[in-house]
């Protein structure tokens, strides 16, 4: 079996550990412990990014055709370095291996992240031959060619890989593993899509109806975690799926359009079809999407038998 976690938090601590309030605090399964060694963890999180973001400025500055993608890769890297690396301290005074938070060294990029990547691809392409069926969506010209379209279609592919990483990690890495103890699996579930959801808001050109599908693509991942036990499929679909939208079928993704796309696409018709400024993200097709790929997660991984402890 693969060392997924023991999300429903029936996990007793060593009896070395039962006295004391240390021991409570950091691998107590109350509601109040479970906050506090999240909040701990966000802290070290927010310094480290703060550190590495002044460490990373001068490698960020470039000319102008890859400013944009230099700008956004190094925020990503750091966003992914800071959320891995606050959850190193935090398994030494738990007292818990790393991978007990969704990514389990010994499956990196293994079958479940390619499998992940595949269903990514497949869901954006439905989500866009759905909207190009009713008429909301072209392909148009082909934007790059010859290197630069391989150059690009490499690039965009690794920045998505760190974007997939770092935003899975940081949502349903440590502090689902944390408040799941806590408030149970899908309590914390609830509560992180809907955080998950809102900070897109931040995001230029998102709206709401982004923020709601974002939050239930959230929940998505949260089911993949819950059936496979880590985090690699989701990474693979997170990053597969912005990917097509951002660079196969060139839309924007969450608000925002990125330079050196594929193609001169467009979109065409109501918001409810295209999703508007937000990107199919906005559409009502993406609910749909989402849906049929809780079904496919579903057939795809079957329940396992949580009594059983893993080994």
């Amino acid at each position: 079996m693969t060392e997924t976690p023991n999300w429903g938090g029936s996990e007793s601590p060593p009896a070395s550990l039962a006295p004391g309030l240390s021991a409570r605090f950091f691998r107590g399964d109350s509601w109040l412990a479970a906050f506090g060694r999240t909040g701990m963890y966000l802290v070290f999180a927010a310094a480290l990014a703060v550190i590495f973001g002044f460490a990373a400025r001068p490698l960020m500055k470039s000319k102008p055709s890859s400013s944009q993608y230099l700008l956004l890769l190094g925020t990503e890297a750091i966003l992914t370095v800071a959320v891995i690396g606050a959850a190193l301290p935090m398994s030494l005074l738990e007292k818990r291996q790393p991978g007990e938070y969704g990514i389990p060294a010994h499956l990196a990029f293994g079958k479940l992240f390619w499998q992940g990547v595949l269903v990514g691809l497949a869901e954006v392409t439905v989500l866009i031959g759905l909207i190009a069926a009713f008429g909301g969506y072209s392909f148009g010209s082909f934007a790059v060619h010859g290197h630069l379209l391989v150059r690009w279609l490499l690039l965009w592919a690794v920045f998505f890989v760190v974007v997939g990483f770092g935003e899975e990690f940081l949502f349903r890495g440590y502090a689902q593993f944390t408040l799941g103890r806590g408030l149970g699996f899908w309590p914390a579930a609830i509560l992180l899509s809907i955080v998950f959801g809102l900070l897109h808001l931040a995001n230029p050109g998102e709206g709401w109806v982004g923020a709601v599908s974002v939050a239930f693509f959230g929940l998505a991942m949260c089911f993949s975690l819950w059936r496979t036990g880590s985090l690699w499929f989701a990474v693979g679909l997170h990053a597969s799926f912005d990917f097509g939208e951002s660079f196969l079928y060139s839309v924007p993704n969450s608000g925002v359009v990125l330079d050196w796309h594929l193609s001169n696409a467009a979109m065409h018709g109501p918001a409810w079809l295209t999703g508007g400024s937000i990107g199919p993200e906005g559409s009502i097709f993406c609910f749909l999407t989402t849906g049929l790929l809780c079904y496919l997660i579903h057939r795809l991984y079957p329940a396992r038998d949580r009594a059983v402890q893993p080994s």
